[in-house]
């Protein structure tokens, strides 16, 4: 495991019981996504940018060793992890992008991610975004979930806001990620962090979560209550992934 992430065995971050994680000082990675009023982006890919948002800044070099973000990056990982995402358009969006962060793009999603900033001390112009009017819907069905890429599926008995969702798929892409030999990161970076993000049926879902695949248990801090939300799926697939080509680099 990389030595940038504190993910020590048996002191899961992602975990509802108090660990020594809770005695730390406690910060809150944002991330922003842009809904304008008359083209909001579509419910799935916009959980998909999301979670590629995460992986972007967890691999950006910035966030790594002397990085200007390193010592926040590690800062937050040393206690729970903890995304919020709060939607902005027009002005708000572009006050977003005018502070230091990375902006991941969709087909149709734009999402911005910030390094991670202590639970009281947002950026103003981040702090007065709202968390609510996030829900978004898919126009069509979303396609078949990629086989040979990671996938990421969601507990289909929760009813979660898209803004929740996509704070726990940012959660399973970091699983994943923490999972991964640097060789296999590199190769997944090159790929663009190809990913899916999907709703198991019961019956699937029920497989996933004793499988003993990766899980995201929610802590409940809002929205839901303590439990399963994500089961990282073939995150083994992704050293494998092939490059994508600079005519597809979104």
């Amino acid at each position: 495991m990389n030595s940038d992430d504190p993910n020590p065995a048996g002191d899961s971050p992602f975990r509802d019981e108090p660990t020594a994680r809770d005695e730390a000082r406690q910060f809150v990675l944002p991330l922003v996504v842009h809904i304008e009023k008359d083209a909001p982006p579509a419910r799935t890919d916009a959980l998909e940018t999301s979670a590629r948002a995460v992986l972007t800044i967890l691999s950006d070099e910035r966030s790594l060793g002397d990085g200007v973000w390193a010592q926040a990056m590690r800062d937050w990982q040393d206690a729970r992890i903890r995304k919020v995402v709060r939607r902005a358009r027009g002005a708000e969006w572009r006050r977003a992008e005018a502070l230091p962060g990375i902006t991941v793009t969709g087909r149709s999603a734009e999402v911005r991610v910030f390094p991670p900033v202590p639970l009281d001390g947002w950026p103003k112009d981040l702090a007065r975004l709202q968390v609510s009017g996030t829900d978004l819907d898919d126009p069509e069905p979303p396609a078949p979930a990629d086989p040979a890429a990671p996938v990421l599926w969601l507990n289909p008995g929760l009813d979660m806001s898209a803004g929740k969702t996509m704070a726990q798929t940012g959660h399973g892409a970091q699983l994943a990620w923490w999972e991964l030999s640097e060789k296999e990161r590199i190769a997944w970076r090159e790929a663009g962090f190809a990913l899916s993000v999907r709703t198991a049926d019961p019956a699937r879902w029920r497989e996933l979560s004793v499988s003993g695949i990766p899980l995201v248990r929610d802590a409940g801090f809002t929205e839901i209550a303590p439990g399963l939300t994500v089961a990282v799926e073939g995150h083994d697939r992704a050293g494998a992934l092939p490059k994508r080509s600079p005519e597809a680099a979104g």
